[in-house]
């Protein structure tokens, strides 16, 4: 795939599927920023195995929840490559159970984990992209933001906010030549469904039209075709990659 942009921030950049998005925009050639907000030896690890396979990579740490970290990690990346291209607002969290059990402390903090931090991002990258008239931003949501699920009350709206919010942006920044977009992924091979015995991975599997889950390459390779100049005239998207669960 072609860039046009040199850079890319990656928020929870340094494990799972943020990982997989950060090893596949360096092997495209582009430098990637991994963010991390604990457990630096993760991120120096990832950014070790990146150098070695020839990539550029640099690591940053900073809670994506606070609006000051954030802008300033932002404002560092600037500073450093005179340029922020690209943003993947991966970072979030989960905390799941059924809504009449569910305090509102557990809403706003997966709320403020998933969409807000989104929106400050999105909000700082723009801001930075528009002085190039150059970007764009690709957030991560989620299957559960288009469907909804029992138990994910928090996590459904904050991945359901995050499309509205990206399709709003798109609107925006047009103008600017910044385009914004979204993936849903669906059932991925990750250590969270990992924890799932054959039994129950398999009734899922049965739903999937493709019966499989997909693997976190399948969601780096969408995130780095929304990035890519191959997705220069999509934006305000939202690609499924659910092997066909919800269309």
């Amino acid at each position: 795939m072609k860039f046009s942009g040199n850079n890319v921030l990656v928020t929870g950049g340094s494990r799972g599927i943020g990982a997989e998005i950060c090893k596949t925009l360096a092997n495209f050639g582009l430098k990637v920023w991994i963010n991390y907000r604990s457990k630096p030896e993760v991120a120096d690890a990832l950014k070790d195995e990146i150098e070695k396979n020839g990539g550029n990579a640099a690591v940053i740490k900073f809670d994506a929840t606070n609006e000051t970290e954030f802008i300033e990690a932002i404002n560092l990346i600037v500073q450093t490559d005179g340029e922020l291209s690209y943003l993947v607002n991966n970072a979030g969290i989960t905390n799941d159970k059924l809504a009449l059990r569910m305090k509102t402390e557990d809403f706003t903090s997966v709320i403020n984990a998933n969409l807000t931090s989104a929106f400050i991002g999105c909000r700082e990258a723009l801001k930075a992209m528009s002085k190039k008239r150059f970007g764009a931003v690709v957030n991560i949501a989620s299957i559960v933001g288009e469907t909804g699920n029992a138990g994910q009350v928090n996590y459904a709206a904050s991945k359901g906010g995050m499309i509205a919010m990206s399709k709003s942006f798109a609107k925006e920044a047009a103008s600017r030549n910044v385009r914004f977009n979204c993936v849903t992924p669906g059932f991925i091979e990750t250590k969270m469904t990992e924890i799932l015995n054959d039994e129950i991975k398999k009734t899922y599997e049965a739903n999937i039209p493709l019966k499989k889950f997909g693997t976190p390459n399948d969601v780096a390779n969408g995130v780095a075709f929304l990035l890519s100049d191959y997705a220069s005239y999509i934006t305000g998207e939202v690609l499924k990659i659910n092997g066909g669960l919800y269309m």
